[in-house]
């Protein structure tokens, strides 16, 4: 810096490594430190991970963690992983890792196995625990979360059957029709299968309300080419957002193509922000369906495949916000509430940017407003996989 131009590398810009000769250079290729932020919202992570190896071995890491109920290990592994996706190119040594933020002691410990042995010892064993396997199995039904997967474990149950012939489990509506449709909504929905459900629900707004639209949100709009579900969110003409999910419902409904729906009424009230407790669930109106996709053959014989859609319906002046939040990844989100709080002083969620230096709501338009205020560049969707 002092000599305001590139310099050749020396011998003194290099870590010496301890463990072989002394006169060798470990030199540094991944992104220098004052390029990675901490925060996945100043990273563009794109869909090319070029640390699989090292990402998949955290994100077993941070699974297990999170069925164990540790849910600050599990940040933590979550946190070493996004790191690493949004890295240009792929780790060649340990000690490159070393000037990267948010790799703690652990992740760090896997990622020098992997690099030595070309797997994790630690993560074999978990793969191959009875508990992880059996939580994983259960957690994959519609309506089943860890606690509920961990009480059925600790009844020593370890299959689908099991559950469903124990006599003491009373399953709600949504496990139901979890299991009942298990077959179909644990097959990924494809990107085509996805464009086909937008289709089916502007459709159904054409006839309900004209005027209202639909975006697709979450992993698809990121640029992914598989998703669990489809998360859609309707922008209605002011004063109808209320009104227009139950529409949907009747509309499939009279259609025949609605196996469940979960309809959740808005307790949106403008009056209760800011919160300053952040909420995993916004308090806008949104249901969870499950839909039939017409196919041409289907594995059960059926003409059709069950598939899992997310909808939201905001108040139109809220509708940057819920497209940002709804839009994800999960950390991406995280870390953008986190650095509005740490580094703006100010409070961000699904409904409103708050500024509590000059106690106000921030407006936005766009969600390149909302970057705008946060004094942050702009990422696109396709940047977001964090």
């Amino acid at each position: 810096m002092s000599a305001g131009r590139p310099l050749p590398v020396e011998d003194t810009h290099c870590i010496q490594n301890p463990a072989v000769d002394q006169r060798s250079c470990v030199h540094l290729s991944a992104t220098p430190e004052s390029a990675v932020s901490p925060y996945a919202c100043q990273r563009r992570t794109t869909l090319e991970n070029h640390n699989k190896i090292f990402t998949e071995a955290l994100e077993v890491l941070a699974l297990n963690s999170e069925f164990s109920g540790n849910q600050g290990s599990c940040l933590g592994f979550r946190r070493a992983a996004s790191v690493l996706k949004s890295l240009p190119a792929a780790l060649r040594s340990p000690e490159e890792a070393l000037r990267l933020p948010c790799l703690g002691d652990n992740s760090r410990a896997v990622l020098e196995e992997i690099c030595e042995c070309g797997s994790s010892s630690r993560v074999e064993e978990i793969q191959n625990d009875q508990r992880y396997r059996t939580m994983k199995l259960f957690c994959s039904v519609f309506g089943v979360g860890p606690k509920t997967a961990e009480s059925w474990f600790c009844r020593g149950l370890k299959t689908f059957e099991q559950v469903l012939t124990e006599p003491s489990i009373r399953l709600n509506r949504m496990q139901t029709a979890g299991f009942l449709f298990y077959e179909d909504i644990s097959v990924p929905v494809s990107r085509a299968e996805a464009a086909a459900l937008k289709m089916m629900m502007e459709e159904a707004l054409l006839f309900i309300n004209p005027s209202a639209t639909v975006t697709i949100t979450g992993g698809f709009r990121r640029g992914k080419e598989f998703g669990h579900d489809v998360d859609f969110i309707i922008k209605a003409p002011e004063g109808q957002e209320d009104r227009i999910l139950p529409a949907v419902i009747k509309r499939f409904k009279s259609q025949n193509v609605l196996l469940y729906s979960d309809f959740q009424k808005s307790t949106f009230d403008l009056r209760q922000l800011p919160n300053h407790r952040f909420e995993a669930m916004d308090r806008f109106s949104k249901c969870f369906l499950l839909v039939k996709l017409q196919m041409q053959e289907s594995r059960t014989g059926r003409n059709w495949r069950a598939v899992r859609v997310d909808l939201v319906a905001p108040p139109l002046e809220r509708f940057p916000y819920a497209l940002l939040g709804w839009t994800g990844s999960t950390l991406f989100e995280r870390d953008l509430r986190r650095f509005a709080r740490l580094e703006r002083g100010k409070l961000l969620d699904n409904h409103t940017l708050y500024d509590k230096t000059t106690k106000t709501f921030l407006p936005a338009n766009t969600e390149e407003d909302i970057f705008q205020h946060l004094g942050l560049e702009y990422i696109e969707p396709w940047q977001r996989n964090a």
